[in-house]
């Protein structure tokens, strides 16, 4: 009987209850409910990809746990065994000094070269497009080309510097010599790595206003007075994220060293990625190769913070 005489007062009254379709959509365009659900697909893409493998490897990092073999909770021993070993400590040396001189080559070629790139010249949308092919190309693609260039019999590199007259030959032998692999890899990454800061910090310097370079051409600065007290303090913010990104990239590389070394000569060239792949997927091992490669995790956690924390200060 009530719900028969709430229907006669809603004819009554001439208005009509809302269905349900209705009701879902007024439901789903609350403000709280509508931003949930937009924010939901990359809360699971987090979860999937990054949360669930990250606690993975910490289970597996406080575990013997072998391919195909459980294991049993053992808690930091897998760090202690792998900072007693001589392989990882040559690592931890290995990374920051491919990244720290791998940066610096970024930076300084990165900013000349948008620098070359900002001017007015012909072809200049093909040859800003050109640029682009090392960052564009696949790694292990472009990866193989240097490694077939920096063969020992084959050796396109050697060939032209003997030509040229700059070494003796037969020259170096680039990916079996301790020092000569470390910079072989090194300069791979920097030329896959620059046109992506150059690009960068190319679209930092369109964003600058012109006015200011001639306000200090008025002023009689020269060249290297512009750059110096207008483009470099004016791209200071730009430069901070591009070096952030550049440095997480460099750091944590894995398919440049891998391709061309595999961590050789005697694992002399291997980075974090490289020797936690060695030794958790081929030797078996995956509680001291998750150990591994969560030693990453803290040294990029640092310069982020760092890094961060300058950008807000500008």
């Amino acid at each position: 009987m009530a719900v028969g005489q709430r229907a006669i007062e809603a004819a009554g009254t001439g208005v009509a209850r809302p269905g349900p379709l209705a009701r879902a959509r007024e439901w789903w365009e609350q403000e709280h409910v509508f931003g949930y659900g937009l924010i939901l697909p990359a809360l699971l893409l987090i979860v999937c990809l990054v949360a669930y493998p990250f606690g993975m490897a910490i289970y597996f990092s406080l575990s013997d746990y072998w391919v195909g073999s459980p294991g049993n909770f053992v808690g930091l021993e897998n760090f202690r065994d792998i900072l007693g070993n001589e392989v990882f400590q040559r690592t931890v040396y290995n990374s920051f000094v491919f990244t720290s001189i791998a940066v610096a080559f970024k930076i300084v070629l990165g900013v000349w070269l948008a620098m070359l790139l900002f001017r007015n010249f012909k072809l200049k949308r093909l040859i800003r497009g050109a640029v682009l092919l090392p960052w564009v190309i696949p790694t292990a693609l472009s990866t193989l080309a240097w490694w077939w260039m920096f063969d020992s019999l084959y050796s396109v590199v050697n060939w032209t510097a003997i030509r040229l007259g700059i070494i003796s030959p037969p020259g170096p032998n680039w990916l079996g010599m301790t020092e000569y692999a470390m910079a072989a890899v090194i300069a791979v990454n920097v030329w896959r790595g620059l046109p992506f800061f150059a690009i960068i910090v190319l679209a930092g310097l369109v964003s600058i206003p012109r006015e200011y370079y001639e306000a200090a051409e008025v002023d009689g600065a020269s060249s290297w007075g512009r750059f110096r007290h207008v483009t470099l303090p004016l791209l200071k913010p730009v430069l901070a994220v591009v070096i952030l990104f550049s440095t997480i990239f460099t750091f944590s590389d894995f398919n440049i060293v891998y391709v061309m070394t595999r961590g050789g000569p005697v694992n002399t060239t291997h980075l974090f990625a490289t020797l936690a792949y060695q030794v958790g997927l081929n030797g078996g091992n995956l509680g001291q190769g998750a150990a591994i490669s969560l030693f990453l995790f803290p040294m990029l956690a640092a310069v982020v913070f760092l890094q961060l924390r300058y950008i807000r200060k500008e």
